[in-house]
């Protein structure tokens, strides 16, 4: 049985939740290839109820059951699609876990006060900085997207110190970074900093600062190319906020 069941679980579910667990452990060889939606429409329920089914019978959810599931699976695609689906989940927990919810609050005072908001990013970042402009321009912030470095460097020394620098850095590290971001305090102008290294310069250079989870996983070692996960999701929950609740 995928799924024990006590008097004390029993007594605690619902008829349609008792009928989930029940389908979920008569169809434990179907479980892996399945989506919560797909294992919702099966027991004529909602992705909501099936997961709080599995919930109540002490499980954090669903993610857990199917990750226990692939790790058994007998098909080593199965296997290894439960591997990559697994690391994609940690790395999403563990950001929002780890970034401070009053570090978001005082990134969009910073953003609300500024006259101006260049957004850096270097290589694959750049997307993350672009996307983010982007949102910001739809929100009226007058912001701007940079991705050459010596525009980095040569429109830092000259900022008002109204003006905000956002940087997004995966490691931290990037040398025209770290330049600009000094070039702007000497400015007078707010620099603010998302990264997933707690050691790197730009924090000490930064007036406020997120610092995500960044799992080690590289996509395609070749090139070393990490996931920009961490990035993206700090970004999403500062247009989420501004967008909500602003």
């Amino acid at each position: 049985m995928l799924i024990e069941l006590n008097k004390e679980i029993t007594e605690g579910l619902s008829k349609t939740e008792l009928e989930i667990v029940r389908f979920i452990n008569e169809n434990e060889e179907r479980m892996p290839e399945l989506s919560i939606v797909e294992i919702a429409f099966d027991t004529f329920s909602s992705p909501s109820t099936v997961s709080r089914a599995i919930r109540k019978c002490g499980l954090n959810g669903f993610n857990e059951l199917r990750y226990r599931l692939t790790v058994k699976a007998k098909e080593k695609d199965i296997q290894n699609m439960g591997e990559v689906m697994n690391k994609s989940l940690i790395e999403a927990q563990r950001v929002i876990e780890q970034i401070s919810v009053s570090g978001i609050l005082e990134i969009i005072k910073y953003l609300k006060e500024a006259s101006r908001i260049f957004v850096f990013g270097r290589g694959l970042t750049e997307y993350v900085a672009e996307e983010f402009t982007l949102k910001l321009q739809l929100l009226d912030f007058n912001a701007v997207s940079v991705r050459d470095p010596n525009i980095m460097r040569n429109k830092t020394k000259r900022l008002k110190a109204d003006e905000a620098v956002f940087n997004f850095s995966l490691n931290g590290m990037t040398p025209e970074l770290i330049e600009s971001a000094k070039n702007a305090n000497l400015c007078g102008a707010k620099v603010l900093t998302c990264c997933c290294n707690d050691q790197s310069p730009l924090l000490e250079l930064s007036a406020c600062s997120l610092v995500g989870y960044h799992h080690s996983h590289k996509a395609i070692k070749e090139f070393e190319v990490s996931s920009r996960v961490p990035l993206q999701i700090m970004a999403r929950l500062i247009i989420d906020y501004l967008t909500s609740y602003e």
